[in-house]
């Protein structure tokens, strides 16, 4: 690290805890504490950093997915620590949304995660086609569809979720999809009509192609889609699927503004969406070239992404199974893998850098993830600068490292910010 990239990121660490201790934007002063493990010591926040009360986040987010946070995050640290031109990383990417808001912002979008689906909702929103462009092309699958894919096999098992008719210009085009792939002729709409129709599977309105069933970003297993069905004495209902995609995709390029097309242009190209295990991740981008990581790994075993995904895997053409989701029971082996992935992030970062991991109370607030976190990123060589911890619903508390979410984790942010100093430079080179 030279003399100057040291000052600069002293400068932010230093402004950063002024900001976030003298924080009122939201009509509650910051709790601060710190937290202790032997001769460590980390400043805590507490505070509502960013809120519902905010400016909307924009459109283009609106794809579900399990356990996703909300954009007011990464952006938060965004614009806090890096500069246009940055590149900005999420190694559990997810739905996208860290790459996303990053590419919003002018900042170069990397993402990986180990599902390939991740790539085929994230990539398509940032190079997103105009509505009459995705009308056209609809019309177009349309007639496919009715015609040479009019005799594509359905999969019975699936009539739980969806009307015969509906089930059948599904499975047209999901092969349409498929063949444009396989020869290479898959373009950015295509591409978009994917992501909006895997999106759209299933939901619990008429704005899904399905009967009526869990949020969209759950696919129950088809025996207990068919009990539901039963106790509802529901059957699935003909749905228009072009007619859905095509209102789906207003909605997300709706709060899309010709400055925002603008910006996502000028990173489009400099952006990388790599398919790999996190633990893995160095060795697919470059090292040294990371400004800023924000992201969130899965909380031990409490999301089951694997059973969550499966029908959009099936319309994908992924093997759900073969997808290596972590699924940690224990603690410890939860903070040995995220050690591993904070060794990685840490090759990729500039010195100065910073890694935003975020983390959630588990098992009702017996488990605080980010004391691991703390311990697992001061084993690598990076150094903790700060808890924050955003509180959506605050409450003053004289201890403020105890405040607890509700029991199921969902109203509060828990962040480590760490940063690459001069003295964990060492070990990129390992």
């Amino acid at each position: 690290m030279t003399p100057d990239t040291h000052l600069i990121a002293q400068g932010l660490e230093s402004r950063l805890h002024e900001e976030l201790s003298t924080f009122a934007e939201f009509g509650e002063r910051t709790v601060v504490d710190a937290w202790r493990d032997g001769e460590l010591e980390v400043p805590v926040y507490v505070n509502e950093y960013w809120t519902s009360k905010q400016r909307q986040a924009n459109s283009l987010h609106e794809v579900s997915y399990r356990a996703c946070f909300k954009p007011q995050l990464p952006r938060f640290f965004i614009d806090r620590l890096t500069a246009p031109g940055d590149v900005v990383f999420d190694p559990f990417m997810g739905r996208g949304t860290t790459p996303i808001e990053a590419a919003l912002s002018g900042r170069i979008p990397w993402g990986s995660d180990a599902n390939p689906l991740a790539k085929r909702l994230a990539a398509p929103r940032l190079s997103p086609p105009s509505v009459a462009m995705v009308s056209d092309r609809l019309v177009e699958i349309n007639g496919l569809c009715m015609a040479k894919f009019d005799s594509v096999g359905v999969v019975d098992d699936l009539l739980a979720f969806y009307h015969p008719n509906t089930l059948r210009l599904l499975c047209g085009l999901r092969e349409y999809l498929l063949e444009r792939e396989s020869s290479g002729e898959l373009d950015a709409v295509d591409a978009w009509i994917r992501t909006v129709a895997t999106n759209r599977l299933t939901g619990h309105s008429t704005g899904f192609f399905s009967v009526y069933t869990l949020p969209p970003n759950q696919a129950v297993s088809v025996e207990r889609q068919a009990r539901i069905n039963t106790s509802r004495e529901q059957t699935p209902p003909e749905r228009d699927i072009f007619s859905i995609i095509e209102k789906k995709s207003r909605q997300l390029l709706r709060g899309l503004a010709p400055e925002d097309r603008t910006a996502l242009a000028s990173v489009a190209r400099e952006s990388r969406m790599e398919t790999c295990s996190a633990d893995s991740v160095a060795e697919h981008l470059p090292h040294e070239t990371v400004s800023l990581v924000v992201t969130s790994p899965p909380f031990l075993d409490v999301v089951q992404y694997a059973q969550d995904n499966w029908l959009r895997c099936w319309f994908n053409g992924i093997e759900s199974s073969e997808v290596a989701i972590w699924h940690c029971r224990k603690v410890e082996d939860w903070q040995a893998r995220m050690r591993s992935v904070l060794e990685q992030c840490q090759r990729l970062l500039k010195p100065g850098g910073w890694i935003a991991f975020e983390v959630g109370e588990v098992r009702k607030g017996s488990v605080l993830l980010e004391e691991f976190v703390v311990r697992a990123g001061v084993q690598v060589g990076l150094s903790p600068v700060l808890l924050l911890i955003n509180q959506q619903d605050f409450t003053k508390t004289a201890n403020c490292w105890g405040v607890r979410n509700n029991a199921r984790g969902t109203n509060t942010n828990r962040i480590v910010l760490f940063r690459k100093t001069a003295g964990n430079n060492q070990l990129t080179a390992r």
